[in-house]
């Protein structure tokens, strides 16, 4: 009866963390890391590894991914290019040539930019930062070689490496075992003969939230041009631990050197407030004409230590079926089931705004969307103009509960028109006429 009820549990936790790793809005969403052996050597392989990352929103920023596994047999890696392992380990036992790496489980972080030519590889050397395939494909891969000894030199005795670890800068990735699978093909720069890898390997990671952190990273506050009520962001929406530490807005010590430099644990510096969210959402809903209606979405930044490069902000809602122009963001529809489109990515212009400064002055970014309305559905009431869900980096933000929302005045028609509207129509024309 113990050993039933140890294998149910069990059961249960693997069945929980693969449920957790599921993203409705991305359901294809991950990264893949691919092993290509390329050639065999005396004593093992050079293989090139490549991490694809297929995640259409969730991208891996600075200070970047950082790569771990665990050999099946005695294997050491020799050199690498466009890579390198943190730690070298004990390779006392070696005369002559030293091993890059002899530690059973290595450790391995992406090249920075700006490295020797030859120490470079194909789509190395950005610092681990790899962006989402939704926002830029071309930049979403990363890639390095490897030659690895002690290992088995033919495709029977090659043993795949195990117990495969991806952060992302931080937690939350869950990776699969190495799957053999056919070898990837390739084809000469005149596309008039392909050649294969001699061996190919693949491991699946997906991410879950739940696994990543407790608290969310991020909220949604909301507003109305027909209601004063600006509607917050939920107390300690992100978790109230960290906020004996935070600092107010107006702190001295904003001003002293190095405050703004991040640490190597990561470790947050949040401006005091209600939420205590490193990142707020403001959607607020601005204008309504008769065949359009337009909202204004500003992300604020509270965090005095991190920029957010390459940032993505995702939004759930039934308008976004036609959407007619945004104005300041990049935008994308994420249409994962082809029969419902109510879910878009909005980005930063490329050297414009995709880069959300630290918290400050500079530390937000804003755009207006304006949608042509769908007279069967659309509505001010019942709180149908904000969103179902909104995400940050891939990461789902906190809404306020529904009965906060600001309401529809009782008076106001369910196709009112914004004040701000009728009073530049009426002005224009008294100019007209006087």
């Amino acid at each position: 009866m113990r050993t039933y009820l140890i294998t149910l549990v069990g059961l249960l936790f693997v069945l929980f963390s693969y449920a957790a790793a599921y993203d409705p809005l991305d359901p294809n969403g991950n990264i893949t890391i691919k092993w290509d052996v390329m050639s065999w050597t005396p004593d093992g392989y050079v293989a090139v590894v490549t991490m694809n990352n297929f995640q259409m929103y969730r991208h891996i920023m600075s200070p970047g991914w950082t790569l771990d596994w665990t050999w099946a047999k005695k294997e050491v890696i020799w050199t690498m290019i466009g890579a390198q392992a943190t730690e070298q380990g004990d390779c006392s036992k070696f005369k002559g040539n030293i091993p890059h790496c002899c530690k059973k489980t290595p450790t391995v972080v992406d090249m920075l930019p700006g490295v020797p030519y030859n120490q470079q590889f194909t789509n190395c050397c950005k610092g681990g930062v790899l962006a989402s395939w939704g926002q830029d494909p071309q930049s979403s891969v990363s890639a390095f070689q490897v030659s690895v000894g002690q290992a088995g030199t033919t495709n029977k005795t090659v043993k795949l490496p195990k117990n495969f670890t991806l952060l992302g800068p931080g937690p939350g990735y869950t990776c699969s075992p190495a799957k053999i699978v056919p070898p990837t093909k390739f084809f000469t720069p005149d596309l008039r003969r392909k050649t294969q890898a001699l061996m190919t390997w693949n491991v699946t990671c997906t991410y879950s939230q739940f696994v990543a952190q407790k608290h969310p990273k991020c909220c949604v506050s909301l507003s109305t041009f027909y209601n004063e009520t600006i509607t917050s962001c939920p107390s300690c929406a992100c978790g109230c631990e960290n906020k004996h530490k935070c600092i107010k807005s107006d702190s001295k010590l904003l001003s002293m050197v190095g405050v703004n430099t991040p640490r190597k644990d990561n470790a947050p510096l949040l401006q005091c407030t209600q939420h205590m969210c490193p990142v707020r959402i403001h959607w607020h809903v601005k204008l309504n004409y008769k065949e359009y209606w337009r909202v204004k979405i500003t992300l604020t930044n509270f965090n005095y230590r991190v920029n957010y490069t390459q940032w993505t902000l995702v939004a759930q809602h039934p308008n976004l079926n036609n959407v007619t122009q945004v104005f300041s963001f990049d935008y994308k529809p994420l249409v994962p089931y082809q029969s419902i489109n109510d879910t878009g990515m909005f980005y930063g212009m490329k050297f414009y705004n995709d880069l959300l400064m630290e918290a400050g002055p500079a530390g937000n970014v804003q755009s207006e969307v304006l949608l042509q309305k769908d007279k069967d559905t659309f509505t001010l009431k019942q709180g149908w103009a904000f969103p179902r869900k909104v995400y940050f980096n891939g990461d789902e933000c906190m809404l306020p509960p529904p009965d906060t929302y600001p309401y529809l005045p009782n008076f106001a028609h369910q196709n009112l028109v914004a004040f701000s509207t009728l009073f530049c129509s009426m002005l224009l024309i008294l100019h007209v006429l006087f």
